[in-house]
């Protein structure tokens, strides 16, 4: 097994192991690339979806999603579905998985089952590079701050999904709200990060919607800018594994009259305490 950079910034290539029966030591590289690059990828992997609980569970606890069409016979698996006749995808904007929560996932690993003939790529942005790109004013600024995140208005009875749109469920969930630092100091490697998003940040605890919007919004597009970002195209049998303390990823829909099923396992998360300067 041999562990190879995507590029300068995010993301590792994990090559020459089956992780449906790898070892502890196996695991424990993985495990090291994850930590150090944000995001790893296999190819390849010949998984039932008993293997890939099973992977999962050696990671830690299963946090199942209450809003993805479950698999029937594997409910801990959620699905991400785009069926041909659809316009709209899901996480097709800069998105951090479950940060409405108020422990918000460690990662997730999605599994190709199904892929379109082209396009259908998925971009990580890596969020260590995102800070530390930006000024020592704006760090300073940002180092107070802190966010708020909710499901509410992306899986809640009036979220604006179109007809031909991902079919989500139980709306009536969707009451989570959270509050966390803007920067956060990721529980694993200890770096910080930028920790908004487009899809679940509402605004800055304590200010208006109206006053947040331009801070964010500035924010939103240098997360996403192009030199933090790696572009990952799906093969059947692929695998992403990645840490959302770490990197955004958005689901490029470019693939339309194309069915694409994905698998995917979220991984639960711990406390993370915001990044102060010299700690």
């Amino acid at each position: 097994m041999s562990v190879t950079p995507a590029n300068n910034i995010v993301g590792a290539f994990i090559h020459d192991v089956q992780i449906a029966d790898c070892t502890d030591s196996d695991l424990a590289v993985i495990k090291q690339a994850f930590v150090d690059h944000g995001v790893v990828f296999l190819r390849d992997q010949q998984l039932t979806p008993e293997q890939h609980i099973a992977f999962a569970q050696r990671w830690s606890e299963i946090n199942v999603n209450r809003f993805f069409t479950p698999v029937a016979t594997n409910p801990v698996i959620a699905e991400v579905r785009k069926e041909p006749h659809q316009t709209k995808n899901i996480g097709e904007a800069w998105h951090t998985d479950h940060s409405y929560d108020q422990v918000p996932a460690m990662g997730s690993m999605l599994y190709a089952r199904e892929v379109p003939p082209v396009g259908g790529d998925t971009l990580f942005a890596c969020q260590y590079a995102a800070y530390e790109a930006l000024s020592p004013g704006m760090q300073q600024t940002l180092a107070g701050l802190r966010a708020l995140h909710s499901s509410r208005h992306v899986f809640g009875a009036d979220a604006a999904i179109g007809n031909d749109g991902p079919k989500y469920e139980n709306a009536e969930l969707a009451m989570q709200d959270a509050i966390h630092p803007v920067v956060i100091r990721n529980p694993r490697s200890g770096r910080p990060a930028l920790y908004v998003n487009s899809d679940f940040t509402v605004r800055f605890d304590g200010w208006s919607v109206a006053e947040s919007r331009p801070l964010l919004e500035q924010l939103y597009a240098h997360c996403g800018r192009a030199e933090f970002v790696y572009r990952f195209s799906w093969e059947v049998g692929s695998m992403a594994i990645w840490d959302n303390q770490a990197v955004m990823h958005l689901a490029v829909n470019d693939y339309h009259g194309y069915r694409r099923l994905m698998h995917r396992i979220t991984l639960e998360g711990v406390p993370f305490e915001p990044f102060v300067a010299g700690t």
